[in-house]
This record gives structure tokens, sequence and C-alpha cells, in this order.
């Protein structure tokens, strides 16, 4: 049954889309991921730096912040960023903490349970972040292996996707996103494992292959692997992935993350970020 679930999946897999590039732009030394908000800010974490970078889609550096350390807006290793309209989320990964940022990255608060009376609330390892359009915040926490939800003031509400969740168990997530319907995807493995906003198991998505990055912006769900981009679009009567054909870089570069914003393909790899548009259909 696993078997044929895992056919019908990608022998559904509808045709490659193809992207050329027409820019580049950033300097970074070790960026890990990106995250594009709706007004089309752009925000990058660099895990050797231990800084966030906020730049506008021409590529322009706005500001900058970060720094190693465990103070406020300091990190050791961060490993995710989430940005909606307002805020910023990173997952300060060896800080055991969430830090959280204006638009314009001026600290606002943290959020670090790991010390906690209530083991059912603590979190450690934080590998990815991001919030609901109700504004609560799911966590990734590597260390228990489960995620943790928060209200938006902060306040626990519930852990779900732990050891004694049966065939919904995660074993080695390393990221997650969340749809506008607040379905929670999370990406453990080489499969997603869905979850409703009240962290009730939904459905397992099988890939044949493991990926390191999930993105979801607006109706666009991409993964991403070190060699290969897959879309798959949420407005489609299924959803069904398509690998992106990119083409006009470097193939030896390697690529951290992916995201979709305006019709643009924004590739992040290490040391800057690679734009892409859709190839136009010849008649």
């Amino acid at each position: 049954m696993k078997s044929l679930l895992a056919l019908i999946i990608f022998s559904s897999l509808v045709f490659a889309q193809k992207f050329s590039m027409y820019s580049s732009f950033g300097k970074f030394g070790s960026a890990v991921e990106i995250s594009i908000n709706s007004s089309g800010r752009i925000y990058v974490i660099d895990d050797n730096a231990n800084e966030i970078y906020l730049l506008d889609t021409l590529g322009n550096m706005i500001i900058k912040n970060g720094g190693f350390g465990w103070n406020e807006a300091e990190f050791d290793q961060p490993a995710d960023v989430f940005a909606n309209s307002l805020s910023v989320y990173v997952a300060d990964e060896n800080n055991h903490r969430i830090q959280r940022f204006d638009k314009d990255l001026n600290f606002i608060s943290q959020l670090s349970t790991r010390e906690s009376d209530n083991i059912s609330e603590q979190f450690g390892y934080p590998l990815s972040c991001a919030t609901s359009n109700q504004g609560e915040l799911f966590i990734l926490d590597s260390e228990n292996i489960r995620i943790i939800k928060v209200d938006i003031f902060g306040n626990f509400i519930q852990n779900f996707g732990g050891y004694d969740y049966g065939k919904f168990a995660l074993s080695n997530p390393v990221k997650l996103a969340i749809s506008d319907k607040n379905d929670i995807y999370v990406l453990d493995e080489n499969q997603i494992v869905v979850f409703d906003q009240f962290g009730n198991g939904i459905k397992h998505i099988k890939l044949n292959e493991n990926f390191k990055s999930i993105k979801i912006l607006f109706n666009n769900l991409l993964l991403c692997k070190e060699n290969k981009i897959l879309q798959a679009d949420f407005n489609a009567k299924e959803l069904k992935f398509s690998e992106l054909i990119l083409s006009g870089f470097d193939k030896n570069i390697q690529f951290q993350s992916a995201t979709m914003f305006n019709s643009k393909l924004y590739v992040l790899t290490k040391t800057n970020i690679l734009v892409f548009k859709k190839d136009k259909i010849s008649d």
C-alpha cells in the first residue's frame, strides 16, 4: 500500500516548468534560509556570521542585525527565518529560543522554554518556525522531536507529533511550513507529514528522496535540496509536484532554499540569491 501511494504521487508529477536566471544579488558567507513576506521584503540568515539581513527585491541591502552571542538580537547558529507582514521570527538553534523582530529587524521579544517546569512546553535546538494567519507560532522542537504551538502572546497551547502520536509521530523533522488554511506541513526525511492547526494528523505525502527546505508563500509549496526544486500549487485540484528546470547559472552551485514571489523564483545559495523567471511557452 505504501509503495502504491508513492507511485501514485510521483507518477502524477506534472510537466517540468522551465526557468531562466536573469539576476543575482547578495553577498553572504554561509546563508542557510530565506523568507519573503507579503510586501516583498526578503530576509536571509547566515549561520556563519550569525546575522540576519533585510533586502528588497532589487537586491539592495537595507539593514542587517545580529552577531554571535546569547543576548538580544544575537545568535548562535540560526537555523530558520519566517517573516509575515509585521514580524520576523528566527529559530536561534543553539540558544534554544525563538527571537522575534519587527519588519525592520528591531528586536521585540524572545521565547525560550527549555528550563520550564512544564515538560510539555519545553523545546530545544529549534530548527524551524512559522506563524498561522491567526498569529499562532509553531516551533519545530528537534530535541524532543515534536511541534510546539504557542499563542500570539507566547503562551503554550499544545505539542504534537511526538513519540506518542502513532503513525503521525515524527522521526527526523528538519523544517515546517504553514498553508493559508493553517495546515502544518512538516518535512520529515522522505515524506511530508501534514497536521491541522489543532495538531491532528491529516496525511502523509511520500517523497522518493530527502529534501532540506520547505516553503509556502501564497499558493506555492516549494521543496528544495542541493540540486533540485519541486513546486506544487494549492489552487490545483490535486497537490501535484513539478520539478523546476533551471538554466543560466553555474550548475556546480548548491541550493540552500527557494521561494516564489510575484511569479519569480528566488533561490538561496550559501553566498547569494539567484532570481529566475519562468520561460514563455512558444506556440
